[in-house]
């Protein structure tokens, strides 16, 4: 997250842009956006993606640039990481290189996780389900997913999941836009 809040101020310096112009922009305060580029305060992806817009730029620019063409992930390259919003564990599974459109992931859900909160963002989602059973909760419409089903949705649309079953479940997503 240090070098995202980093990212920030240094893009909306570039752009010439105030805190105060950024603030307008995005309808985030001032105050936020100050600790968000002092590293103080994590922002949802909302969020960057509404700093991203006012900055012109693409979200994945805040996390790397001109990044090394990479077409294969490797088993062994792949490494599992969590959110702050979820229980969930995430493995990349997508290629690198600048100005993809799309992100996979495989996404191991724990037995009886539900994340409760819901929201949307721009872009679309995919999820298929390789393993387990899981609920997609879409604009308060649930969808009982079994291995070898899928949904595809707007992310717009308000969202969450959560496991029904008390073992994991494994599910392959793919996202637009690009986050990471």
């Amino acid at each position: 997250m240090e070098s995202v809040s980093r990212k920030i101020r240094e893009f909306r310096k570039a752009k010439g842009m105030t805190l105060k112009e950024l603030s307008e922009a995005t309808e985030l305060s001032v105050g936020f956006l100050s600790q968000v580029e002092r590293g103080t305060s994590s922002l949802a992806i909302t969020s960057l993606k509404k700093i991203a817009d006012a900055l012109q730029i693409e979200m994945a620019d805040f996390f790397q640039k001109d990044i090394a063409i990479k077409y294969i992930n490797k088993q062994e390259d792949q490494k599992p990481f969590q959110t702050t919003r979820s229980d969930s564990t995430f493995t990349m599974l997508s290629g690198h290189f600048n100005d993809r459109k799309m992100e996979a992931f495989k996404v191991l859900v724990k037995p009886l996780q539900v994340d409760t909160f819901t929201f949307g963002h721009p872009g679309e989602e995919f999820h298929y389900v390789l393993k387990g059973a899981i609920i997609f909760v879409v604009e308060q419409e649930e969808f009982y997913l079994k291995e070898g089903e899928s949904i595809h949705f707007p992310s717009e649309l308000k969202h969450m999941w959560k496991n029904p079953l008390n073992e994991e479940t494994v599910i392959i997503s793919v996202l637009t836009p690009v986050i990471f």
